[in-house]
């Protein structure tokens, strides 16, 4: 128990509202805060990324030329009130809050805003680099999570773990013990030291998200390990979520869309616990730019391009995806849907920018086009269930594959499917021939890979394996 602590809460509370006065280091202070210069830094990249100036960073170490920065050497940083120590870069992952943050490096808020120049939450987005001190008296005691569930007073909390409440108060940088919130993830003594995500109930021990940071047209992967016996949902960028269970917790796939503007987009969790406590979660991932190119308009039917026909056939496709198997059929890498004479020829690739009749670029390359003839045997390119045959405008001759957990394959411009919907197919079985029909420029098998209802780049299920 230590009653004694309550006495420094006053104190606590000043020096956080200190906290928020910059002031200049003394120069050569040994308390002063420092950074190792890694591999490939530059003194320039370093002012950056503490935002201080660099005449500031050269004055305050005494360095005359800019360009000679030693690797391994300690570099004192001006400007940081209330730090000391070394500090580090580390990546925010999904599951933090500016909160959960303090609580895990012990600071306040507001210095740990003040070190990094936060002015917005969503600065915290997943993959985020933060500067943290990683100094010698930092709390590492503090090893565990607990949820402070609703309807419980942090009293009851202290009380059930044989703690003093004000201590825990403290230890989580609450100015007192009324300022605990339902659903809050409190730091508590604990055997071993924790990584997990501190704003999240303490069953989820992690959540993974591959890419930390995504890109148009990419496969995102979303892990999150947790004990059976809880639901869970969510979205990406305003895409649901569908989650699988995995001897780890759960999984769920989505796709980016090709054409989804670069920028930060909210990823959410939610769900209800074994012990009826529900929980919502949210926070930004970054999707980037994948510089798909642009090519050369096309010359098409004119007819292929009438709303009056195009918008009811892109409605229909997008239904053909929209229905999710529980059952996941596929495992490991996607076969090549071609024939190896063809399997590394590629006419056109995913992404790339449209433009047709001389037009807009509104549109985009939504599969990758391989090269082959008129009756070239095209196989199935991984184990599935046959959704969809039939011929349509634009895409002519199409066949769609279910393949389970929301991940689709089409293939368009066939000029004969030799398998019906309901049928089962399994690797390198033949499924149709190839051809021109369609709004098509020349033989060949336009290729798609759809996961959670968006086309992504089928190149990355050709060379890695997903989930």
């Amino acid at each position: 128990m230590r009653m004694s602590r309550i006495f420094f809460i006053p104190l606590a509370i000043l020096l956080q509202l200190i906290f928020y006065f910059p002031v200049t280091a003394q120069e050569g202070g040994s308390d002063e805060p420092y950074y190792i210069v890694q591999e490939n830094d530059s003194l320039w990249e370093i002012a950056v990324r503490f935002g201080v100036s660099l005449d500031d960073l050269q004055q305050a170490n005494k360095i005359s030329d800019a360009g000679q920065v030693v690797i391994g050497a300690r570099l004192i940083i001006p400007g940081l009130n209330g730090v000391n120590g070394q500090l580090n870069a580390v990546t925010v992952i999904y599951g933090e809050t500016l909160r959960s943050l303090s609580r895990r490096y012990n600071l306040s808020e507001a210095t740990l805003a003040q070190l990094n120049r936060l002015v917005s939450p969503a600065e915290l987005y997943v993959g985020a680099a933060l500067i943290v001190p990683l100094a010698e008296d930092q709390n590492s005691s503090l090893a565990a999570r607990v949820d402070l569930i609703s309807g419980q007073s942090m009293l009851e909390l202290a009380v059930l773990r044989g703690e003093d409440m004000w201590s825990l108060a403290l230890d989580n940088n609450l100015p007192g013990t009324w300022a605990g919130l339902p659903g809050d993830v409190l730091r508590v003594a604990g055997d071993t030291q924790t990584e997990s995500p501190a704003g999240l109930p303490w069953v989820i021990t992690k959540v993974e998200v591959e890419p930390l940071f995504m890109v148009q047209g990419g496969t995102t992967v979303i892990k999150v390990n947790a004990p059976p016996g809880i639901t869970l949902s969510g979205s990406l960028a305003d895409r649901t979520l569908n989650f699988f269970p995995q001897d780890y917790g759960y999984v769920a796939l989505q796709g980016i869309h090709a054409m989804t503007p670069p920028g930060l987009y909210p990823l959410t969790l939610e769900g209800e616990l074994s012990n009826g406590q529900r929980f919502a979660f949210s926070q930004d991932v970054l999707i980037q730019e994948a510089n798909f190119p642009y090519d050369p308009s096309l010359n098409v039917d004119p007819g292929t391009l009438d709303p009056a026909v195009t918008e009811p056939e892109s409605e229909l496709w997008a239904s053909l995806g929209a229905l999710v198997t529980p059952e996941k059929m596929w495992n490991g890498l996607f076969a090549s849907p071609v024939p190896a004479d063809f399997t590394n020829c590629w006419t056109s690739l995913f992404g790339n920018r449209r433009s047709y009749n001389g037009g807009t670029y509104d549109f985009f390359h939504s599969g990758l086009d391989f090269c082959g003839q008129t009756g070239t045997e095209l196989y199935a390119v991984a184990p599935g269930k046959v959704v969809y045959t039939g011929f349509l405008t634009v895409r002519g001759g199409v066949l769609v594959i279910d393949h389970g957990w929301g991940v689709y394959t089409a293939y368009d411009h066939l000029s004969e499917m030799l398998v019906q919907p309901g049928d089962a197919v399994q690797p390198a079985q033949v499924i149709g021939l190839g051809g021109d029909t369609g709004r098509s420029t020349g033989p060949h098998l336009h290729w798609e890979v759809w996961v959670g209802g968006v086309q992504v780049n089928p190149e990355a299920w050709l060379a890695k394996s997903f989930p």
